[in-house]
């Protein structure tokens, strides 16, 4: 089970690198599921993801306060709102910009909700 874990781990590394240079592919949320995976597999991944530099805090203020820094909530709200200005410039339907815009909604408010630091 351990291996699983671990594999779980790796494979969430893998796409929050590509989040950290793809635009609106989301880091944090795949380095979180990372820690979490390799809390229950490998001790040393684990201790590695969470003194990280670059990840690292992100995954502490999570886990201690349940907060999002500001800088990424503004950072996150002008990605999302870009994805919204894209879907109404190529003219999607409007059953999909309707179910687009009340998702993109939820997680704005989610993102908002959360305290800063």
């Amino acid at each position: 089970m351990r291996a699983l874990w671990a594999t779980l781990g790796l494979i969430s590394v893998a796409l929050g690198l590509l989040g950290a240079v793809l635009p609106l592919l989301p880091t944090v949320p795949f380095m979180l599921l990372a820690a979490y995976c390799f809390s229950r597999s490998s001790e040393r991944l684990h201790n590695w993801l969470i003194t990280h530099p670059r990840f690292g805090p992100a995954i502490l203020d999570w886990r201690e306060r349940g907060a999002i820094n500001p800088r990424v909530k503004r950072v996150s709200t002008v990605a999302i709102l870009a994805v919204f200005a894209i879907s109404l410039i190529i003219g999607l339907k409007p059953l999909l910009l309707a179910i687009q815009g009340a998702v993109l909604a939820c997680v704005m408010l989610f993102i908002w909700t959360r305290p800063g630091y």
